[in-house]
């Protein structure tokens, strides 16, 4: 990766969830949009089973061996800093194009860089992300009534698929600023 620059602060928010599903992270701006996508995995906590790409300036970027188009562009070949000129940039990565998890990103500060701190850090986020493959934001929400509602036929299948300690409200920063650090490690490493 090269030397960045400033830091971004960017904020990632599930569109249509509500109540908002969101994180706020700190980037180094020399980071590739796949180093971008792994990140997000992260913070988010997906597990990275599906396609996925960013729409900027309505090009699309990401694997092209996932592109059946032809149209899209490499992410490797990317950096967020050729895109993102002023705070209150945004820009779009979906994931899981069957369920179509949409994020909306946006720039909410350029900053300096801080000696000796480490980047990427998750600095904050609002609840659970939703499990893989429940079926989008929709399905998400019927999925939250069913497992809700301990009278519903599908109660104790969808609570022994998710996990009994699934908990939407609780988002658990540690874990995510773990996988980050790890992710820093490996990076330096690959250098």
């Amino acid at each position: 990766m090269p030397t960045p620059t400033s830091i971004y602060q960017l904020k990632i928010t599930l569109n249509d969830s509500k109540p908002p599903i969101w994180r706020r992270i700190l980037v180094p701006d020399s980071i590739s949009l796949h180093q971008l996508h792994t990140i997000l995995q992260i913070v988010m906590g997906w597990e990275g089973y599906h396609l996925h790409q960013f729409i900027i300036d309505d090009e699309y970027y990401g694997d092209p061996e996932d592109d059946e188009m032809g149209d899209m562009k490499n992410e490797k070949r990317y950096r967020l800093n050729q895109f993102v000129r002023r705070k209150g940039f945004k820009f779009i990565y979906e994931y899981d194009f069957g369920d179509s998890w949409e994020h909306i990103i946006l720039v909410e500060a350029i900053l300096p860089i801080q000696k000796g701190a480490q980047y990427p850090i998750c600095l904050e986020g609002k609840r659970a992300c939703p499990p893989e493959d429940v079926g989008g934001v929709w399905g998400y929400e019927e999925f939250l009534e069913v497992i809700s509602n301990p009278k519903h036929p599908e109660h104790e299948e969808m609570l022994e698929w998710v996990g009994e300690d699934f908990d939407p409200e609780f988002f658990d920063i540690e874990d995510a600023n773990l996988g980050l650090r790890q992710f820093a490690s490996r990076a330096r490493m690959a250098k």
